[in-house]
Formats: structure tokens, sequence, C-alpha cells
């Protein structure tokens, strides 16, 4: 019989050999994967947190988030002030149509950007009108780029790129403002558990 030490390197040198270590690295949440870190303008984004959308009070499964950034972090202003890269990215769990979409970004920009919103109307209409409806599967994909810019990615495909002062930190205010779609989403892509 091999001494437990033995024994304990023995399995861990197995199991890395079995499992890729991407694949150990990966997150997951109500069964979606994650990568541990993506790359943008050359800067590698660590996987900050993963955080569940849901809506109503019957608690529905909307879409599963994953925050990257350059630098983790647990404090939401920190993570809203950097002017680092960083991606937010939205797995839906289920069918959401365009006009929800749009429903949700004005009452998400209006909950917590609403002293920038003024300045931000046409570039928050652009976005709008690049939503479509989503399926369950599909991802939505906001890049924060070195230069401020944000990359919108629809149902894999680019939309285009918002260029706007002062949108990048309106924009991941919305899920990591005061008042996010629901709290549970905000402390998970903060570190905490994806509940």
């Amino acid at each position: 019989m091999l001494p437990a030490m033995i024994k304990g390197r023995w399995l861990a040198a197995v199991f890395a050999v079995v499992v890729p270590a991407e694949a150990a690295l990966a997150a997951a949440c109500r069964g979606v994967e994650f990568a541990d870190s993506v790359e943008v303008d050359g800067r590698a984004l660590a996987l900050n947190g993963l955080g569940l959308r849901l809506a109503t009070l019957l608690g529905v499964k909307v879409y599963v988030a994953a925050l990257y950034v350059t630098e983790p972090s647990r404090d939401a202003r920190r993570v809203l002030e950097a002017g680092a890269p960083k991606r937010l990215t939205l797995h839906f769990l289920r069918d959401v149509d365009a006009d929800d979409l749009n429903a949700s970004w004005d009452e998400g920009f209006a909950r917590n950007a609403s002293d920038r919103l003024p300045a931000l109307r046409a570039e928050v209409a652009r976005l709008k009108s690049w939503m479509s409806d989503v399926r369950a599967g599909q991802r939505l994909v906001l890049t924060q780029r070195a230069d401020g810019a944000i990359e919108v990615e629809v149902a894999g495909k680019l939309a285009g790129t918002l260029d706007a002062e002062g949108l990048a930190a309106a924009l991941f205010s919305l899920w990591l403002g005061p008042r996010p779609p629901n709290p549970e989403l905000k402390a998970g892509l903060l570190g905490g558990g994806c509940e």
C-alpha cells in the first residue's frame, strides 16, 4: 500500500495528464463554462467572477454573466474606474427578444447612470439599434478596448463599436452600480458565488 503522501502525488499527476489545464482552470455556473482568461488588445484579462441574472419575483434565470478584468477586484468602484480593458459576457439561458433587451437597457441606465444619460443618449440609441432576438445558448459580449471604446457582439456577430467619453463606466455600472438587476448578479461578478 502506498503511503498517503505518495498516493496523493500520484493521483495529482494522473489528474493533470487526464484533465487539460484549460478545463481545470475554467469556471462554470448553471452548466455554462467560461475560460479563466481572455485577451483584449494584447492584454490578458482574468475572470473576476460569474453572476446569475434573475428576473421577476419568481426568480426566472435569464443569463449567466462573466466579468473579465486586468486586475481582479471585489471593489465595484475600482473596477468601474479602471481605464484598462474589461469584458462582460452574458450567456443566455433562455430566449429573450430585442424589445425586452432594449427595455433592460433603458431601465439599467435609468437606475445606475441617469445623471450621465443626457450626454450618452445618442450612443445608447445606437446600442439599442444593434439588439436582435437572442436564443438560449447565445451570448452578448461587451468589451472595453484599451482606447476606452466599447465593442458590442450580439449572438456571435460584431454589431459595432461605441466611443463616447464616459460610456464605459456608465455601461458597466448597469451591473456593478448601486442598483444592479439583482444583487446576486453583482456579488457574483465581484468574486462571490454564482447563485
